[in-house]
């Protein structure tokens, strides 16, 4: 999640946004149909996935409670719902009034070290929030149903790349709840003849534009970015891994992929029945210490990294196969780490007055 935001009710107007009450009818000339219900549409990856959507000419309407998303990130031309997705009323009427065909659900909290302190939460609000969804999903006939999953549902497999046959064994809540959404997404479906699409997709970094850029300390990009900027060196956890320069392997995907890969998994859906689940990954690994070495070169940083105990449960290696995603969906990853680092340093630069 990123940082704490102001209450909506108190959050002054920000122009160029059609902030939209609960109930309220769009009418006017150019306030067409919404056909895609985003959640967490004005998040760090839902912002992403609803200016692609919306560029590539789908009909969509943002629904998000704003307190880890920033409204200003989505297009001027697409409607923000300030609510929650447990709010079951609320949910009917955005689905009825938007004549919503379609629902791709990011909303949740993500973060596995408060996941560990906090599972009744994550049940409630990933799960919960959830069956809140699908229940009013399935009440309003939407067929149609994309599913924010991650590759925290197979924990830590000792295979050289993760495929969707892999085994799921999550070691955290916050995977829990990511596998225990799967089962409930598949399981409407076959209810109430839903065709549902989860995307397990691994490690997220960059941005489309510094606008857009994550505003979180949580994943290592901006965490490396946040060592360096406080003055100290990046840490890396542990380099006696059995792999090649002894740190742990990831696989990296640029948001903006990664909002492409919602868009096919959209597309795909049109006319189709039944389930898919698919990897979003490129399907490379980069190791810490690669990583932390081009951030270094992108910031003008070179410091050495500081080395560390390992983290208990990091696995060596955590790298997705991404054959399914391209047969099925047409998708794959266009964009490379560097470009990744890159986008996000320049995003950090923007939010943090560098």
């Amino acid at each position: 999640m990123g940082d704490a935001r102001p209450e909506p009710q108190t959050a002054p107007p920000i122009p160029g946004i059609r902030d939209i009450a609960p109930g309220t009818r769009r009418v006017g000339i150019g306030w067409a149909t919404m056909t895609w219900l985003i959640t967490g549409g004005a998040g760090y990856i839902g912002a992403h996935v609803a200016r692609a959507m919306a560029g590539a000419g789908e009909r969509v309407v943002a629904l998000d409670d704003l307190s880890a998303g920033i409204a200003s990130r989505l297009p001027a031309d697409v409607p923000l719902v300030r609510g929650s997705s447990r709010d079951g009323d609320l949910l009917k009427r955005v689905l009825t009034e938007h004549a919503v065909t379609g629902v791709v659900h990011l909303a949740a909290r993500k973060q596995v070290a408060e996941s560990v302190a906090q599972p009744t939460r994550y049940y409630q609000e990933n799960v919960g929030g959830l069956a809140t969804l699908l229940e009013a999903v399935a009440e309003a006939g939407v067929q149609r149903f994309v599913f924010s999953s991650s590759a925290a549902v197979y924990g830590n497999p000792d295979v050289d790349l993760i495929t969707e046959d892999t085994p799921c064994a999550p070691v955290n809540p916050y995977g829990e709840t990511k596998l225990t959404g799967e089962w409930l997404v598949r399981a409407a479906g076959r209810a109430h003849g839903i065709a549902t699409v989860c995307l397990r997709y691994f490690n997220v970094a960059g941005a489309a534009a510094p606008e857009l850029a994550d505003t979180g300390v949580f994943n290592i990009v901006p965490m490396v970015f946040d060592r360096l900027t406080r003055d100290e060196a990046p840490r890396i956890f542990g380099d006696d891994y059995p792999t090649p320069d002894g740190t742990c392997v990831r696989d990296y995907i640029h948001v903006a992929d990664l909002a492409e890969a919602h868009l096919a998994a959209a597309r795909r859906l049109g006319g189709r029945t039944g389930d898919l689940t698919v990897n979003i990954g490129r399907g490379e690994g980069v190791s810490v210490r690669e990583l932390v070495t081009l951030i270094g070169e992108i910031t003008g940083d070179t410091r050495p990294a500081l080395v560390e105990a390992r983290r208990p449960g990091d696995a060596p290696r955590a790298v997705a196969s991404a054959v399914l995603a391209a047969r099925e969906l047409g998708w794959s990853a266009r964009r490379g780490v560097r470009e990744m680092v890159e986008s996000a340093w320049r995003g950090w630069l923007l939010h943090r007055g560098g």
